[in-house]
Protein backbone atom coordinates (compact mmCIF):
# COMPACT_ATOMS: atom_id res chain seq x y z
CA UNK A 1 0.00 0.00 0.00
CA UNK A 2 1.43 3.51 -0.93
CA UNK A 3 1.78 5.62 1.96
CA UNK A 4 -0.18 8.87 1.86
CA UNK A 5 2.72 11.36 1.38
CA UNK A 6 4.32 8.91 -1.36
CA UNK A 7 0.35 9.32 -3.20
CA UNK A 8 0.11 13.03 -2.20
CA UNK A 9 3.09 13.83 -3.88
CA UNK A 10 3.11 11.57 -6.98
CA UNK A 11 -0.27 13.33 -7.58
CA UNK A 12 0.74 16.96 -7.12
CA UNK A 13 -1.56 17.17 -4.64
CA UNK A 14 0.18 20.23 -2.30
CA UNK A 15 -2.77 20.56 0.10
CA UNK A 16 -2.47 17.00 0.52
CA UNK A 17 0.90 16.78 1.57
CA UNK A 18 0.86 20.16 3.81
CA UNK A 19 -2.22 18.51 5.56
CA UNK A 20 0.24 15.97 6.34
CA UNK A 21 2.88 17.76 8.34
CA UNK A 22 2.78 18.90 12.12
CA UNK A 23 2.20 22.62 12.96
CA UNK A 24 5.98 22.38 14.47
CA UNK A 25 7.77 20.18 11.43
CA UNK A 26 11.11 20.33 11.22
CA UNK A 27 12.49 20.38 7.60
CA UNK A 28 16.48 20.34 6.73
CA UNK A 29 17.40 20.80 3.22
CA UNK A 30 19.77 19.52 1.47
CA UNK A 31 21.29 22.54 0.48
CA UNK A 32 21.10 24.57 3.65
CA UNK A 33 22.96 24.35 6.57
CA UNK A 34 19.98 25.68 8.98
CA UNK A 35 16.91 23.41 9.58
CA UNK A 36 13.46 25.25 9.31
CA UNK A 37 11.33 24.99 11.79
CA UNK A 38 7.48 25.20 10.90
CA UNK A 39 4.65 24.44 8.82
CA UNK A 40 4.54 27.61 6.99
CA UNK A 41 7.74 27.78 5.73
CA UNK A 42 7.62 23.94 5.01
CA UNK A 43 4.93 23.98 3.04
CA UNK A 44 6.21 26.93 1.15
CA UNK A 45 9.48 25.03 0.22
CA UNK A 46 7.99 21.89 -1.06
CA UNK A 47 6.03 24.00 -3.07
CA UNK A 48 8.93 25.66 -5.02
CA UNK A 49 10.09 22.25 -5.10
CA UNK A 50 7.63 20.64 -6.78
CA UNK A 51 8.73 23.84 -9.76
CA UNK A 52 12.18 22.60 -9.50
CA UNK A 53 12.38 18.99 -9.74
CA UNK A 54 11.06 17.88 -13.24
CA UNK A 55 10.43 13.47 -13.98
CA UNK A 56 10.47 13.33 -10.22
CA UNK A 57 8.94 9.66 -9.29
CA UNK A 58 9.54 7.65 -6.37
CA UNK A 59 11.64 4.71 -6.59
CA UNK A 60 11.69 2.83 -3.41
CA UNK A 61 9.86 3.08 -0.26
CA UNK A 62 11.59 1.80 3.32
CA UNK A 63 9.13 1.63 6.56
CA UNK A 64 9.77 1.23 9.76
CA UNK A 65 7.93 -1.69 11.09
CA UNK A 66 7.05 0.48 14.01
CA UNK A 67 5.30 3.01 11.79
CA UNK A 68 7.32 5.94 12.65
CA UNK A 69 9.71 6.67 10.49
CA UNK A 70 9.72 6.34 6.30
CA UNK A 71 12.43 6.79 3.72
CA UNK A 72 11.15 7.45 0.08
CA UNK A 73 13.87 7.49 -2.53
CA UNK A 74 13.07 9.20 -5.24
CA UNK A 75 14.67 10.42 -8.68
CA UNK A 76 14.79 13.44 -10.57
CA UNK A 77 16.13 16.05 -12.72
CA UNK A 78 17.05 20.09 -12.09
CA UNK A 79 17.80 20.99 -15.52
CA UNK A 80 20.15 18.59 -16.98
CA UNK A 81 21.40 17.26 -13.56
CA UNK A 82 19.63 13.81 -12.77
CA UNK A 83 19.86 13.21 -9.03
CA UNK A 84 18.58 10.62 -6.58
CA UNK A 85 17.59 11.15 -3.15
CA UNK A 86 15.61 10.46 -0.27
CA UNK A 87 12.55 11.99 2.04
CA UNK A 88 13.00 11.02 5.15
CA UNK A 89 10.09 11.36 8.08
CA UNK A 90 9.74 10.72 10.89
CA UNK A 91 6.03 10.99 12.24
CA UNK A 92 4.58 12.37 15.73
CA UNK A 93 2.13 10.65 18.12
CA UNK A 94 -0.29 12.56 16.46
CA UNK A 95 0.24 10.73 12.77
CA UNK A 96 1.70 13.87 11.05
CA UNK A 97 5.26 14.33 9.82
CA UNK A 98 7.11 16.23 12.46
CA UNK A 99 10.33 15.97 10.64
CA UNK A 100 11.24 15.80 7.34
CA UNK A 101 14.51 15.74 6.18
CA UNK A 102 15.63 15.65 2.59
CA UNK A 103 18.98 13.77 0.87
CA UNK A 104 20.24 14.64 -2.45
CA UNK A 105 23.30 13.32 -4.52
CA UNK A 106 25.62 13.87 -6.62
CA UNK A 107 27.10 16.99 -6.18
CA UNK A 108 26.32 18.85 -9.13
CA UNK A 109 23.01 18.27 -8.32
CA UNK A 110 22.79 19.40 -5.22
CA UNK A 111 24.64 22.54 -6.38
CA UNK A 112 21.96 22.77 -9.64
CA UNK A 113 18.94 22.38 -6.46
CA UNK A 114 20.52 25.34 -4.51
CA UNK A 115 20.68 27.75 -7.38
CA UNK A 116 17.10 27.29 -8.41
CA UNK A 117 15.86 27.44 -4.90
CA UNK A 118 17.68 30.51 -4.21
CA UNK A 119 16.36 31.91 -7.30
CA UNK A 120 13.03 31.42 -5.74
CA UNK A 121 13.96 32.46 -2.49
CA UNK A 122 11.86 35.56 -2.18
CA UNK A 123 8.97 34.08 -3.48
CA UNK A 124 9.04 31.08 -0.58
CA UNK A 125 9.80 33.72 2.07
CA UNK A 126 6.61 35.84 0.78
CA UNK A 127 4.44 32.12 0.70
CA UNK A 128 5.52 31.91 4.23
CA UNK A 129 4.75 34.46 5.71
CA UNK A 130 1.26 34.95 3.97
CA UNK A 131 0.49 31.64 5.39
CA UNK A 132 1.82 31.86 8.89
Amino acid sequence: MTHPFRKAVEDGDHAAVVDLLAEDVVFTSPVVFKPYAGKAITSAILGAVIEVFEDFHYVREIADPGGRDLVLVFEARVGDRALQGCDILHFGEDGRIDDLTVMVRPLSAAQALQAAMAARFDAIAGAASAAS
